[in-house]
């Protein structure tokens, strides 16, 4: 499914939690995380929306391997005479530089996101906040799986819940966990809906959950997802009017 499929069905979960979810105050901030969360599991396809949005340090990444590489070498040429350790600094100096410059698309922003999540981590570290710095991880890790594997499986939609909440408690933004876990959760039950499914149990089950409606790229596979999301909307919207009382 399309990410701006995803991201209008975790919206529309996340007017769910705000109008349904008993306790739970109604939050643009919490719709907002809902439709974050639903885009999360792609963060193991370079090309996904999100991947392209945090891996906007993609091109400091480049330059820094090409920087380095210069740095590299002119040490080796200023401060070392002609020997073999001379050398060995200018062949990792080339390697640098040849990195950065061979660096094109996924695998920059698959080391964007790599120094973006350790960041995080840092950041998570330094201020004692235990959920910052397991968000960071997840960041960091995921362009580094293959497509529909660890990130779209119930361990990984349990582990971003309690990311959220960890973070519900740091924060004291009650609903944080439950808006999180159910927009994560609505990617995978919307892949579910296409012909590829979701191995919901990897790894103890590599059984491919599908109800295959949607062919992902089709122009009917486009209406139906347009569909899909109109009626889900307007389900939600039907059941928070008459939740309220109107």
């Amino acid at each position: 499914m399309r990410g701006s499929s995803h991201l209008a069905i975790g919206l529309i979960t996340g007017v769910a939690v705000a109008g349904l979810a008993p306790g739970i105050p109604f939050s643009l901030a919490g719709i907002a995380l809902a439709g974050f969360s639903s885009l999360a599991p792609d963060l193991d396809h370079p090309e996904s929306r999100l991947s392209k949005r945090l891996g906007f340090t993609q091109k400091f990444v480049r330059w820094a391997f090409v920087g380095a590489g210069v740095l590299i070498g002119a040490f080796a040429y200023l401060q070392l005479s002609a020997s073999a350790q001379q050398r060995l600094y200018y062949t990792v100096a080339l390697a640098f530089g040849l990195i950065g410059v061979g660096m094109q698309g996924g695998s920059a922003r698959r080391l964007a996101l790599l120094f973006t999540g350790l960041g995080t981590v840092v950041a998570g570290l330094y201020t004692e906040q235990l959920w910052l710095s397991l968000l960071g991880t997840f960041v960091a890790l995921a362009p580094f799986t293959a497509h529909r594997s660890w990130t779209h499986t119930i361990w990984a939609t349990a582990l971003w819940t309690y990311i959220g909440h960890l973070a519900d408690q740091h924060l004291g933004w009650r609903g944080v966990a439950l808006y999180a876990g159910t927009g994560y959760a609505s990617h995978l039950v919307a892949d579910t809906l296409t012909k590829s499914g979701v191995r919901w149990f990897l790894p103890v089950s590599e059984y491919s959950f599908k109800v295959p409606l949607i062919s992902t790229g089709s122009a009917s596979g486009n209406v139906l997802e347009v569909g899909i999301c109109v009626g889900y909307a307007l389900l939600v919207l039907g059941l928070v009017v008459g939740h309220m009382g109107f």
